[in-house]
């Protein structure tokens, strides 16, 4: 559902099923941003965010991760990882699109 939100607003989205195809497409396409669900299967979005930020050709590309978790050491987990920004699920898209909008910008 948020991938068809996002497309209504103007973004080009490529998805990913589990955290290794995450990689796999990271270094394919070079997107962008990445949204980063943190519980994925295969590889956790944790070690798909490490992985990619350890790539010297990847790092630079901003991550919001997302996850129904809220807590602070949630939010710290993911950024210790790499995430670049957090939200939480259920997505509320206005905020998210911020976040999107301000990373994209810097």
């Amino acid at each position: 559902m948020l991938s068809r939100r996002l497309i209504r607003h103007g973004y080009v989205v490529d998805m990913a099923f589990d955290g290794k195809e995450g990689v796999i497409k990271a270094k394919e396409i070079l997107p962008d941003l990445i949204l980063m669900d943190m519980s994925l299967p295969v590889m956790d979005g944790w070690e798909a965010t490490k992985t990619i930020k350890a790539d010297p050709e990847l790092e630079n590309i901003p991550i919001i991760g997302l996850s129904a978790h809220a807590m602070k050491s949630d939010i710290d987990k993911a950024m210790a990882a790499g995430c670049d920004d957090y939200d939480t699920k259920p997505v509320e898209l206005q905020r998210l699109l911020e976040k999107i909008n301000n990373l994209l910008a810097d």
